[in-house]
C-alpha cells in the first residue's frame, strides 16, 4: 500500500487534500528534499563560502587600498608643505645672499673709489714734487744765466775785465734780486 492510499484512508486534512489533488508522492518529495539539502550543503561549503571568502578578501584589500590612498594623500600633503617650507627658506636665503652681495659690492666700490682717490692724490703729489724740482732746477739755471748776463753786461759797460771777486759779488746780488 502506498502512502497515498494510507493517507487517503485516514482522515485527510486540507494540505493532504491539495497534495492528493496534485498527485504528490511523499517518498519522492522527501527524497528530492534530501537531495536538495545535500546540493545546498555542498554548494554552501564548496561554492558559496569560498565566494564569500573571496569577496571578503576583496573588501579587505579595497579597504586597505583606500587606507593606503588616504595615507598617501596625507604624505603628499606633508611633502608639499615641507617643499613649501624649503622653498620659502631658500627664497629667504637667496634674498639674504643678494643683500649681502649688494652690500659687499657697495663696500668694494667705496674701497676702490678711496683707493683711486689716494692714487690720484699720490700722482698729483709726485707731479707737484717733480714740478717743484724742475722749478728749482730752472731757478738755478736762471740765476746762473742772469749772473753771467749781468757780468757780461757789466764788463762791457765798464770796459774792464772783472776779477773773480767782482764776478762772485755781482752773481750773488743778481741771484738775490731774481729770488725776490
Amino acid at each position: 500500500m502506498t502512502l497515498l492510499t494510507f493517507l487517503a484512508a485516514e482522515d485527510v486534512g486540507p494540505i493532504q487534500k491539495i497534495a492528493l489533488q496534485f498527485g504528490v508522492d511523499w517518498w519522492k518529495l522527501i527524497s528530492q528534499m534530501i537531495s536538495f539539502s545535500i546540493v545546498v550543503f555542498v554548494l554552501n561549503k564548496y561554492a558559496y563560502k569560498p565566494i564569500l571568502d573571496v569577496l571578503a578578501e576583496r573588501r579587505a584589500r579595497i579597504a586597505e587600498g583606500i587606507a593606503k590612498a588616504e595615507e598617501s594623500r596625507k604624505q603628499l600633503a606633508s611633502a608639499q608643505e615641507e617643499a613649501n617650507v624649503i622653498i620659502s627658506k631658500a627664497s629667504t636665503d637667496a634674498q639674504k645672499i643678494i643683500d649681502d652681495a649688494k652690500a659687499s659690492a657697495k663696500a668694494l666700490q667705496e674701497r676702490e673709489a678711496q683707493r683711486a682717490t689716494m692714487e690720484a692724490e699720490q700722482i698729483v703729489n709726485k707731479a707737484k714734487q717733480a714740478a717743484d724740482r724742475e722749478h728749482a732746477k730752472m731757478l738755478v739755471t736762471l740765476k746762473k744765466q742772469v749772473a753771467r748776463l749781468v757780468i757780461d753786461t757789466t764788463s762791457r759797460v765798464t770796459g774792464k775785465i772783472l776779477t773773480d771777486e767782482d764776478q762772485r759779488r755781482l752773481s750773488e746780488e743778481a741771484a738775490r734780486e731774481v729770488v725776490a
